[in-house]
């Protein structure tokens, strides 16, 4: 698959819709957005659709999030330039690629060995080079780079992953889905403190619950 001036206008056309119709303002993201194309991180047959506001199937009985939801997140994140982000959830890659366009250094992490290989193999091909790439448990983190200024969670948690909270710098965000499998809510968490958090709540989503250990 090639990225074509049809993919290119089609990606004009989802970040007026992201802009206009969901609300994301933060340019950074919107930009990020119009630069990754989107159709290369799913299956060929979801090609025509890859610009709709839609999730799709990826391997390992995945999902690909919805791009509002990418937009979203990111925008919650208030991702700058050369901060350091882990990623829970390396998933397809897309929501990797998207922090990198916003000149983020990221590392992360899938516990889905399928995944884990096509993301690689898929970021390589594109020239996006996340700092580190790792296959393991997203619940224990990735405690050797820490402390991360921000840090993204593609997958729902049923609770707090608390090891998490503590691989975050005093004045970073954590953004995290929780709850149950049928619905969650997305939270920000802002660390005021070493062991003191703000909390904001931010709506009911539907993602992929977040599971520990690792698939060989």
């Amino acid at each position: 698959m090639q990225d074509s001036f049809v993919h290119k206008g089609k990606r004009k056309n989802l970040v007026e819709y992201l802009r206009y119709r969901i609300g994301i303002s933060d340019e950074n993201v919107l930009s990020a957005m119009n630069d990754i194309p989107r159709h290369l991180f799913i299956e060929s047959i979801f090609e025509d659709f890859a610009y709709e506001d839609r999730a799709f199937p990826i391997l390992a009985h995945q999902t690909i999030s919805h791009p509002s939801t990418v937009a979203e997140q990111s925008e919650l994140l208030q991702v700058k330039a050369g901060e350091k982000v882990l990623e829970i959830g390396t998933g397809c890659g897309y929501q990797t690629a998207v922090l990198i366009a916003m000149k983020a250094h990221v590392y992360t992490v899938e516990r889905q060995k399928d995944l884990f290989d096509f993301s690689k193999n898929k970021l390589r091909e594109l020239h996006l080079y996340p700092k580190f790439q790792s296959f393991g448990d997203g619940f224990a983190g990735l405690p050797t780079f820490a402390p991360f200024d921000k840090i993204i969670v593609t997958c729902g948690a049923g609770t707090l992953p608390i090891e998490l909270l503590k691989q975050l710098r005093v004045g970073g965000i954590m953004v995290i889905p929780l709850g149950p499998t049928d619905e969650q809510f997305l939270y920000r968490f802002t660390k005021v403190g070493p062991t003191e958090f703000e909390k904001e709540e931010f709506g009911a989503y539907k993602f992929v619950p977040m599971l520990g250990n690792t698939n060989q």
